[in-house]
């Protein structure tokens, strides 16, 4: 019997992290994991390949529109859908051999195999049972199902069948107006799809600032995307290469069907730790699921913690990453923390969304006095440069400290753009620090400083 500090269950972001810090802080670690590389849904069926995909279809979008407009001329490049899952494959590979590398650096034990924790202090893998003073379940979360809807990841998938298509569809229905959806949406549409997002609600990413949803729907219906609002999916019907997709529309009830090559079931996704043996050990769960952790991520079952996506909280890499680092700080007696209002997200479409902090619509419901500047990308000399003048970026301030309370962007390089706000959210910074602060020319990151100024003045280059 083999016996850690720690055990690790699952090596997606916040697992693979939490083991390396774990070990960083001189425990003796272990991690888990069932799949036959590294790195959890992340690495190898979502963030990476996915950003893969969206990068190779940007740039043929590139040479189909705007080569010719900067004097490369040439005929368009056509697609090999096979070498671009090569592509693919690749970039994961190199992503999920990279971890391995890491944690043999820091001497981390992978524990190849699915686990179960017969008791607290004892996790089983295959007929092997390992001590540890130690549990950190990091399992993540699965596609969520949808009544009516039957995944064969062929014909009717979830972003993991997406990803690996056979060939590319004609016709791509999206049940789901969220980050994936829209996501592997916008790749498909790039490649020539008809693609058709079907969305239960009246607005596309739900919980975002409504501004930055309406304007990007417009982005995307004139980058080809059609959507169907206010619609409830019924179910599918799927042959061997087609399928249908029937909705009733929430305004009057009429029923309606799309024809479809393939459909894409991106309704969200879902705690995964089925056979753990939670139940068995008492750890209590949420109504959602979700297993309930304290403020150091202890479960109700002492020295039994749990971080990432089967925790409540949004299902982000970098928050699990987050969590994966203090939790390992409290199980080597440190102190860890998450700052849980400083937690960006970034969906990878062209233009690229970001936000960090609260929203118009939560700071009026909270009856919060604010003021917002704005600045767009039209304004902004290398945005245009580069065909990428859509879009803006909204920074929202306390009305009487000018205390940054949140950013909202669309548009060229919003993944990155964002952190700059984080940092200065981070150490309590005003729009004014941020206004007063001087930024490269020309750089997209000049936008940020140009709505700053508008929280105060108003803008120089607007």
């Amino acid at each position: 019997m083999s016996s850690y500090d720690v055990i690790i269950i699952g090596s997606g972001p916040g697992g693979y992290v939490s083991a390396i810090r774990c070990a960083q802080l001189g425990l003796k670690t272990a991690c888990v994991e069932g799949r036959d590389t590294l790195g959890g849904t992340c690495l190898n069926v979502g963030c990476i390949p996915s950003k893969a995909l969206l990068h190779a279809t940007h740039m043929l979008h590139e040479a189909e529109h705007n080569f010719a407009d900067m004097g490369l001329k040439g005929k368009s490049p056509s697609v090999d859908w096979a070498q671009m899952q090569t592509y693919k494959q690749n970039t994961i590979d190199t992503n999920t051999k990279g971890i391995e590398f890491l944690f043999k650096k820091n001497k981390i034990d992978w524990i190849k195999g699915w686990a179960t924790i017969p008791e607290a202090g004892k996790v089983k893998v295959g007929d092997e049972v390992h001590e540890a003073k130690n549990i950190i379940i990091a399992t993540g979360s699965e596609p969520s199902a949808l009544p009516g809807v039957e995944v064969d990841e062929k014909v009717v998938v979830t972003s993991t069948g997406a990803l690996s298509l056979n060939k590319i569809p004609k016709k791509l229905v999206v049940i789901g107006a969220g980050v994936i959806g829209l996501e592997l949406g916008s790749v498909y549409a790039r490649l020539g799809a008809e693609v058709t997002v079907v969305e239960y609600l009246d607005a596309i990413t739900p919980g975002m600032d409504g501004e930055v949803q309406k304007n990007f729907m417009r982005i995307l219906k004139k980058q080809g995307v059609n959507f169907v609002m206010g619609a409830a999916v019924q179910g599918t019907e799927a042959s061997k290469t087609k399928a249908k997709v029937t909705y009733k529309l929430r305004k009057d009830d009429s029923e309606h069907t799309l024809d479809a090559d393939v459909v894409l079931v991106s309704t969200g996704r879902k705690p995964f730790h089925d056979g753990l043996g939670l139940e068995g050990l008492g750890v209590e769960l949420t109504k959602r699921g979700q297993i309930a952790v304290s403020d150091t991520w202890e479960t109700s079952v002492k020295g039994i913690y749990a971080i990432g996506d089967v925790i409540e909280g949004p299902m982000l890499a970098h928050k699990a990453e987050d969590e994966g680092m203090a939790a390992a700080e409290v199980v080597a007696g440190k102190h860890g923390h998450v700052n849980y209002g400083v937690i960006p997200g970034v969906i990878y479409t062209h233009p690229e969304v970001a936000n960090v902090g609260a929203t118009e619509e939560q700071l009026k419901e909270a009856g919060r006095a604010y003021k917002v500047g704005k600045f767009s990308f039209m304004g902004n000399a290398r945005a245009k440069a580069v065909f990428a003048g859509e879009g803006f970026v909204k920074l929202i301030a306390d009305k009487e400290t000018d205390r940054i309370l949140g950013a909202h962007i669309i548009g060229p390089g919003a993944g990155d753009l964002i952190h700059e706000v984080c940092v200065a959210m981070e150490f309590g910074a005003s729009a004014e620090d941020l206004a007063m602060t001087c930024h490269a020319h020309p750089t997209y990151s000049e936008a940020v400083r140009e709505a700053a100024l508008a929280c105060g003045d108003g803008p120089i280059h607007m």
